[in-house]
């Protein structure tokens, strides 16, 4: 399956929208266009994966990724609208302690 992101900027929030399956395959993709977002100072990236429908390790890696990148331009990374399976997932590895996770979507997020 492929990969599609939507990008929205909402005042100083940037709302993004992952659908497909992020693997081996796919998360160069999504890295390519989330890593410029993150490398913006200050930063607010909401990142909605309502419709993610598989994740393995390498988008874990992407989304650390991201995370440190967001954190070193003193940025804000959170991520919301994750299934029971995505949330488990952050939850086995532990990045749903470092990781900013809400069950809730943002205001504005599709």
């Amino acid at each position: 399956m492929n990969l599609q992101t939507v990008t929205r900027e909402d005042n100083d929030q940037i709302k993004v929208s992952v659908a497909g399956e992020i693997d081996a395959f796919t998360a160069p993709k999504l890295r390519e266009e989330l890593m410029p977002l993150a490398d913006r100072e200050n930063v607010s990236l909401v990142i909605s994966l309502k419709d993610v429908s598989y994740m393995d390790s390498t988008g874990l890696g992407v989304f650390v990724g991201l995370l440190k990148a967001v954190r070193r331009n003193n940025g804000k990374l959170q991520l919301v609208e994750l299934s029971d399976r995505l949330s488990r997932l952050f939850g086995i590895t532990g990045l749903n302690d470092i990781i900013d996770i809400s069950s809730k979507a943002e205001d504005g997020v599709q």
